[in-house]
């Protein structure tokens, strides 16, 4: 099973289903027992009887959010967590260099970082991207998702499936997942519809990301503060 489970509480009720079990016994709470089986949502609670007594465990997933404005310090932020990992090192580029000022953008991200990464180039296909490099011992660096949604919406893709399967492996990832976002709602209302709209979908996807994530962070002028886990 993916995931890091974590114990929440204790129940002193004897078990009866398998009592003496010398292994623990796992029920999904919400789907009796289908342990995330295909056609079944992953589930995010489980009762886990063990020793005549049930568990109540959360199975949370890997990944750390990091959102934070223009120049505030979130990617060097999230860069210090992929190096304290101690993992194999894979960073995943969704930008495109659609003129000299984002390719010098995307130069200089790729300068501080140093040696040691494994680069991928993924503007679009994220999901699949993630999906081939999921490995225990990977520890995988996405910057950034507005850059992504820059690109879905340029392309004119289903955003709202886009969101849904990059949250589900949120919560399945096995490789340890630290996603970088820019936050652009705290300022005045855009001028343009189109530039309203990304406004609008950018906050959806974080707050579909922000309820996968083990931990999210907030960093303004290179402080981060954590805000879950």
């Amino acid at each position: 099973m993916r995931g890091a489970i974590r114990v929440e509480a204790v129940s002193q009720e004897t078990c009866q289903t398998s009592p003496g079990a010398s292994a623990p016994l796992l029920l999904c709470q919400q789907h009796g027992g289908c342990d995330g089986a295909p056609n079944h949502p992953r589930p995010r609670w489980l009762l886990l009887c063990h020793r005549d007594h049930l568990l109540m465990a959360e199975i949370s997933s890997h990944t750390v959010f990091v959102l934070g404005g223009a120049r505030s310090g979130k990617s060097a932020f999230a860069e210090r967590l992929v190096a304290e990992s101690g993992l194999e090192r894979h960073y995943v580029a969704t930008g495109r260099a659609w003129d000299e000022e984002m390719a010098s953008r995307i130069a200089h991200h790729r300068d501080s970082r140093g040696e040691g990464w494994t680069t991928h180039e993924v503007p679009l296909d994220l999901v699949g991207a993630l999906r081939q490099i999921d490995i225990a011992g990977n520890v995988i660096l996405v910057d950034c998702l507005t850059l992504w949604l820059t690109n879905l919406m340029m392309e004119e893709r289903d955003l709202v499936r886009e969101f849904a399967d990059l949250a589900a492996q949120v919560e399945q990832s096995t490789a340890k997942l630290i996603l970088v976002s820019n936050e652009v709602g705290l300022g005045i209302v855009p001028e343009n519809r189109m530039a309203r709209d990304f406004r609008d979908h950018a906050g959806r996807l974080h707050q579909s990301i922000a309820a996968s994530a083990r931990e999210v962070y907030f960093v303004a002028a290179g402080l981060p503060l954590k805000m879950k886990g």
